[in-house]
């Protein structure tokens, strides 16, 4: 955390969006919270296209979460149990700046444009061990098949 005041301008979002250009998984947070065990998680969520984050959802210890786009558009998917999508929203278009998930909703996003930024907020801490349960019908990161199904996803749109 870099101070009591911390401004999101368009300069926070160009350091922000070069950051996600240059790491291995094409996003990266900026975190506005002191540290992962902050009971409220806050930050900036950059995304270049192609990044593939596995649908999960945060149920062991069950943390709602908000998205607000600043720039570009992201997709977001909502799955029922089997994987099966019952919900497709594009985020930072037609009006729709955002969106707010309850508790336990299998989801992914996935940008749209070259590059996307929401503002996101969920509750903490952060626990690698219970923050999330990735879905056991989708690949996970990292698996050769997880370009494939993102792919397939989007064509849904």
């Amino acid at each position: 955390m870099a101070g009591p005041v911390q401004l999101i301008d368009e300069a926070l979002l160009d350091a922000t969006l070069s950051r996600a250009a240059g790491s291995p998984r094409g996003r990266i947070n900026h975190n506005f919270h002191p540290d992962l065990a902050a009971s409220l998680h806050r930050f900036l969520n950059a995304w270049t296209r192609g990044s593939y984050a596995a649908p999960h959802r945060h149920l062991l210890v069950p943390k709602p979460e908000s998205f607000v786009m600043l720039r570009g558009e992201l997709a977001l998917f909502v799955f029922d149990d089997v994987g099966t999508v019952t919900e497709r929203h594009i985020l930072g278009r037609d009006g729709l700046l955002g969106i707010d998930l309850a508790p336990g909703l299998w989801h992914t996003v996935a940008a749209l444009t070259e590059t996307a930024v929401c503002f996101e907020v969920k509750a903490g801490p952060y626990d690698a061990a219970t923050d999330k349960q990735l879905a056991p019908w989708a690949p996970h990161e990292g698996d050769p098949a997880a370009a494939e199904y993102l792919a397939r996803l989007l064509a849904t749109l």
